[in-house]
């Protein structure tokens, strides 16, 4: 399978997880294997990663030698917020540059507050951070956040923890065409097929947590969102046959049959 480059570093998995609403560290654990994801997203404000003493630690269950460790600004309302959080995951992390930034718009959509998420990527990349930013489906801004020089453009499906998948395949397709950065679809995903639709539509990965962490049985809905993935980037890369309304195509040829 091809690889997702994300600011020059090469991954074969497409599917990115998060690490929240797990049942325990165990369970963490046991999902992010199954999902196969090598990059897993990690909420500085709401994670012990060793600046709690006395309380498990996050690293001790996924060590940053096997997995990258994408930090991110769960919880932050405003720009200042946000870059303070991610200052600290640069020291709690040895310097680690690679973040993903969102700042939300109100506690109950969890809808990103775009002004305000502007201004903190601008400030994160002049100081050296390397920016995936959560965004609305809105071209317009997703074509700034390139601009502003974010290493990749991460736009909901829905609403964070919604599980009603891609609701707006249209601007989806417009940020796809425009973007030289990749382009993963972040938030919204319910189950396996929505995986697979944003991959067929030609987004360069997908990232989930809720989808996962609140199944029945999260390990095996791991394991499905990464079969999920590769098929949807596979039926990508093959390229669809076109849709024919109203007109019908044997599957065999009509010409030699046998009388």
């Amino acid at each position: 399978m091809d690889q997702l480059t994300i600011a020059g570093r090469a991954y074969h998995s497409r599917l990115l997880v998060g690490t929240g609403k797990y049942r325990d560290f165990d369970e963490t654990r046991a999902a992010v294997e199954a999902s196969g994801a090598q990059i897993v997203t990690v909420a500085i404000r709401r994670t012990n990663l060793g600046q709690t003493a006395g309380e498990p630690n996050l690293l001790d269950f996924l060590p940053p030698s096997r997995y990258t460790l994408l930090p991110n600004t769960a919880g932050c309302y405003t720009a200042e917020e946000a870059v303070r959080t991610l200052r600290l995951a640069r020291e709690l992390l040895d310097g680690h540059s690679l973040v993903k930034l969102e700042v939300l718009g109100d506690p109950h959509t969890l809808f990103p507050n775009m002004p305000e998420t502007l201004a903190a990527a601008r400030t994160l990349v002049s100081e050296g951070f390397q920016v995936m930013v959560y965004c609305s489906d809105d071209p317009i801004m997703a074509r700034e956040l390139e601009t502003i020089g974010c290493v990749a453009i991460m736009p909901l499906a829905s609403l964070i923890g919604s599980g009603m998948g891609i609701v707006n395949p249209w601007n989806l397709r417009i940020i796809l065409d425009q973007a030289s950065v990749p382009v993963i679809v972040d938030a919204g995903v319910g189950t396996a097929s929505d995986a697979a639709i944003a991959m067929e539509l030609g987004c360069a990965g997908v990232l989930m947590n809720t989808a996962i962490a609140k199944a029945t049985k999260p390990v095996l809905m791991a394991s499905a969102m990464r079969k999920a993935v590769e098929a949807g980037r596979e039926a990508f890369l093959a390229g669809r046959m076109p849709r024919r309304e109203y007109q019908a195509s044997a599957s065999s040829p009509s010409s030699g049959l046998i009388a």
